[in-house]
């Protein structure tokens, strides 16, 4: 997935936002991933810059502690992605069933 600034999402990148999403926090999806923190950081940063709004926020400390989190575009990104991700599926599967009726 694409923006007209760069790349945004692709299997590595959503994995890593649904991490974010399930943690709270780049660290903690990073060591997940197995990513240094400072790769987790530069592709969420590189995220941000090529999206038309904000994907991941950081959340200062406080009573309900801080944190990183998916804003409510990064969260339709990450269903966008899904549901692109789900019809590319299907489309390979009719191709490979219209493949096997020709041989």
């Amino acid at each position: 997935m694409e923006s007209d600034k760069g790349l945004l999402l692709g299997k590595g990148r959503y994995a890593l936002l649904r991490a974010i999403e399930r943690h709270g926090s780049i660290n903690r999806a990073a060591k997940e991933m197995q990513l240094s923190y400072k790769k987790a950081w530069r592709q969420v940063n590189d995220i941000n810059a090529n999206a038309r709004e904000k994907v991941v926020i950081r959340v200062s400390g406080g009573k309900g502690g801080g944190g990183t989190r998916l804003t409510a575009y990064g969260k339709a990104l990450l269903a966008a992605f899904d549901e692109m991700d789900r019809a590319c599926a299907v489309f390979l599967e009719q191709q490979l069933e219209r493949f096997k009726a020709i041989n």
